[in-house]
């Protein structure tokens, strides 16, 4: 790719860009949200065809049109927001737009996606409903898609953002696989553990234009960082010892039945409590209920039984309106399904859960309403034209970063992460982590899971491991450890009351 120059309008998000990939490599394309990575690769893609520059495929100057036509050549693209047809199954997704006939897709289709999904461990039928599964694995799914292709070049733009420790080390015995039949593989990562274990190479962009490329072995991290983000980055997790208040929030014998196939874990008579200017983290592996317990919390789940006291009241059958009502807000691990109305604009999505703010009498005053949005976007260093933006042309960082505006405009007292920190990159995780920081030290309290273990460690004051749906430890800070995590996670026994 030579040259490569693409405006938005009067927005230009790339400047005369250059990258090549190597038969046989894994080249790390890195920056910061809104630096231009994704836009870059949809440009291969044949997703954007109204831009300037060159491309070159084996040797042949070429220039797609379509999606379709990059795919017919060789490119196949895994992106951040999932692309999956939720009412079909797993192995109709797997060859979606590659099928052959009602006879082919019945019978050799199901027998392929089989035996893909045993190779990628993946623990589901190809029958399965995808819409039904949780989010990790549609994730694994729709990296096996793009592996089924049998690609010359392999676009991976942010894949483990939902992946456990297990999955991402099949994941990357996938890549490795692909790499020695002389795919060319093209990663998009924010996780610097990653970036390292799996590059070859590292480009970095910012702000639209190539800062460098350099082999992995000769770009230092600290070096990495200040290229990606052209300022000195301080320490990341930036946990302050604090003197926990009063109880905000009591769980008791939180309950559940399974449901469906895969969509979500049991819960098992959970109960814990969260004090003013605390930090409780949920950790655990795969499916053990962490992100249920959450979405139970905020009454966003069907079929629970229990109690649950907000500064001591009890919340009764709580609907996710109660629970804003009652300064309880939860942010979700999936901001396209979940997070955000991806066809409104920025300031539209930030006052969604606040509106009566900014409608009294029922007539919404839309300046105060944008004004609120731009405030927020500066405090969260969103990078977006306008207000007026759509938010769903806005870069995945930066659509998780309205997200988080749009809870923090409900001034909640009981704030529920579920992986805040998923799709952004290191300059905004720091961000994310002093806010944090600052929220809890104006009193809040929050529950928090995260699928990276070291984030959990640092931003936590206790951790409690889930397994099967059942807490099965509680840590202290002085107890933190990796090793303590996996060790309750794994136990072979789970306890009939927590």
């Amino acid at each position: 790719m030579r040259g490569i120059a693409k405006s938005f309008g009067p927005a230009e998000v790339l400047s005369g860009v250059d990258f090549d990939l190597r038969a046989g490599e894994v080249h790390v394309l890195a920056g910061e949200n809104g630096a231009g990575k994704s836009t870059l690769m949809k440009i291969l893609a044949g997703v954007h065809t109204d831009y300037r520059g060159e491309i070159t495929l084996r040797g042949e100057r070429v220039r797609f049109s379509s999606p379709h036509e990059a795919r017919e050549r060789g490119i196949a693209v895994i992106y951040q927001e999932l692309s999956l047809v939720g009412p079909l199954n797993v192995a109709e997704n797997i060859f979606l737009g590659r099928e052959r006939g009602p006879l082919v897709r019945r019978t050799g289709e199901a027998l392929a996606a089989k035996r893909l999904l045993r190779e990628m461990d993946i623990p589901v039928p190809p029958s399965a409903i995808v819409e039904e599964l949780s989010l990790p694995i549609r994730q694994l799914i729709e990296i096996t898609r793009a592996l089924a292709q049998d690609a010359g070049i392999l676009v991976m733009d942010e894949p483990t953002s939902s992946l456990t420790e297990t999955e991402v080390e099949t994941l990357f015995r996938a890549v490795k696989a692909a790499t020695a039949r002389g795919c060319g593989v093209i990663y998009i990562s924010h996780k610097l553990e990653e970036i390292y274990r799996i590059a070859d190479r590292i480009t970095v962009l910012r702000d639209g234009s190539r800062v460098c490329t350099a082999p992995a072995a000769e770009l230092p991290r600290e070096e990495l960082i200040r290229r990606m983000v052209g300022r000195e980055i301080g320490a990341q997790l930036p946990w302050r010892a604090a003197a926990p208040g009063r109880e905000l929030l009591t769980v008791k014998n939180l309950s559940r039945p399974a449901r469906g196939t895969g969509n979500s874990s049991p819960l098992r008579e959970i109960s814990f409590t969260l004090h003013e200017g605390e930090v409780v983290g949920l950790a655990g592996l795969q499916g053990c209920g962490n992100s249920e317990v959450l979405q139970a919390v905020f009454g966003a789940l069907e079929g629970v039984s229990g109690e649950i006291l907000v500064q001591g009241t009890p919340a009764g059958p709580l609907s996710p309106a109660r629970a804003i009502d009652r300064r309880v807000a939860l942010q979700t691990n999936d901001r396209k399904a979940t997070g955000l109305v991806m066809e409104m604009s920025v300031s539209a999505n930030t006052t969604l859960a606040a509106l009566r703010r900014f409608s009294p009498g029922g007539w919404l005053m839309h300046a105060r309403e944008r004004e609120a949005a731009r405030d927020q976007g500066r405090a969260l260093r969103l990078k977006a034209a306008s207000p007026d933006q759509e938010v769903g042309s806005l870069s995945g960082g930066n659509q998780q970063k309205v997200v988080f505006a749009k809870w923090l405009l409900t001034d909640p007292r009981v704030l529920l992460l579920d992986d805040p920190t998923r799709g952004i990159d290191i300059g905004s995780k720091f961000e994310v982590y002093e806010l944090i920081a600052a929220l809890k030290e104006r009193g809040c309290g929050i529950v928090m899971v995260s699928s990276e273990l070291p984030e959990l460690l640092g931003l936590s004051d206790r951790i409690l491991v889930l397994r099967e749906g059942a807490v099965v430890r509680e840590l202290a800070r002085q107890e933190f450890s990796q090793e303590e995590i996996l060790r309750a996670a794994l136990m072979s026994e789970v306890p009939a009351h927590a």
